[in-house]
């Protein structure tokens, strides 16, 4: 056989024949047949050509490896629009930053004008902190987020840290959105991507619903080593149990890969669970494979400190806060978070001897599930 400059030849042999010859510089070439063809191979050039993809694939596996998501299925990145433009994101970034705690903490909460009134439940709110033990310094890492002109207003007469949100068009101006409207979604779905967003700012946050009074600094019943930490409606007894019943309106989430995947992938399931609010589609997605894979830690708050009118504390000095949940109507929610309040300074002006015998909240009284009615 005679010896090309390229190495290679061509033979006629059966469909299965392979053979090994020597090449001119004394190297193996592999013949093999296809389709009654040889193919001779340079077996020096196929082991170059295999230290080269080998060096490619792991500096390509240690460059991704900076983000761990990144081999993982997207569930939300086609689907996620920040809220922000970049000089609206460097505003709020310069309010958070007046509001922060040391460790980049703040105490985030959304307004709209119904519940901005006079009176209305925001007042409530916001002397809550007030009347509360040691909470009144918390409203210093307060930033309120307005959804509306009105609310916004009302904000800045009465609050130091608030920002307009820019709602795209949308308008939560007026009336109560009452609950299950397309509106009260529309408010929901807003606020899982503020939330996402401050998040991929580097800040963690307590979100707090303002039909919420606080009474006494909750951050002392915080997990430590939690990524996301949620109150609930109705609390089994196990912080790590699944099976409890979160509630949006309360939770304590700290800014890493892993929480600001899970709220973009909370955000993208609204459309595999049409016509449902936040925290009903948090109950689908949590037993959901794909929340195991980001490795987020989800813990559950004890009712006994994180309490609401679903599940009462029956413990005066533990409680931190009680959320007018289980409660439909803006008049039934200010009448009964009073009530709470009023509740509340009874007992702090007790004598020390007698704060330790066993109380009842007078709430709820005016609040109901049986109060709902279905949208229009």
């Amino acid at each position: 056989m005679e010896n090309s400059a390229e190495n290679t030849q061509q033979l006629k042999m059966s469909k299965s024949s392979t053979a090994i010859i020597s090449g001119s510089s004394g190297e193996n070439i592999q013949l093999r047949s296809s389709g009654g063809n040889l193919q001779l191979i340079n077996q020096r050039n196929a082991i170059v050509i295999g230290l080269f993809v080998g060096v490619a694939v792991s500096c390509l596996f240690l460059y991704h490896s900076v983000n761990p998501f990144e081999f993982l299925p997207s569930y939300s990145a086609y689907d996620f629009v920040p809220l922000f433009t970049k000089s609206e994101a460097a505003s709020l970034e310069g309010i958070l930053k007046r509001a922060e705690m040391k460790n980049k903490t703040v105490i985030i909460t959304t307004l709209s004008q119904a519940w901005a009134e006079p009176n209305s439940i925001f007042d409530v709110f916001l002397q809550s902190f007030r009347m509360g033990n040691g909470t009144r310094e918390l409203l210093n890492h307060l930033v309120v987020v307005s959804l509306d002109p009105k609310a916004h207003n009302h904000c800045i007469s009465s609050h130091p840290h608030c920002y307009a949100l820019n709602t795209s068009g949308l308008d939560f101006s007026g009336s109560e959105k009452y609950f299950m409207t397309s509106e009260y979604l529309e408010m929901m779905w807003i606020r899982i991507r503020l939330l996402t967003n401050i998040l991929q700012l580097g800040y963690n946050f307590v979100f707090t619903d303002a039909d919420i009074v606080w009474l006494q600094n909750p951050f002392q019943h915080f997990f430590p080593d939690a990524d996301f930490q949620i109150a609930c409606d109705r609390y089994l007894g196990n912080p790590y149990d699944l099976q409890n019943s979160p509630n949006g309106g309360f939770n304590y989430v700290k800014s890493n890969n892993r929480t600001i995947e899970f709220y973009r992938y909370w955000y993208a399931s609204r459309r595999s669970h049409p016509g449902l609010h936040d925290q009903d589609v948090l109950n689908k997605i949590k037993f959901h494979p794909y929340i195991k894979e980001i490795g987020i830690k989800i813990m559950f708050l004890d009712t006994k400190y994180i309490a609401g009118f679903c599940e009462v504390s029956r413990d005066f000095n533990a409680v931190c806060t009680m959320h007018a949940n289980c409660c439909f109507g803006l008049q039934a929610k200010i009448r009964d978070l009073k009530l709470a309040l009023q509740d509340w300074k009874t007992f702090m002006q007790l004598p020390p001897n007698e704060k330790s015998l066993q109380r009842s909240w007078s709430v709820p009284n005016n609040c109901s599930l049986s109060a709902f009615h279905p949208p229009p």
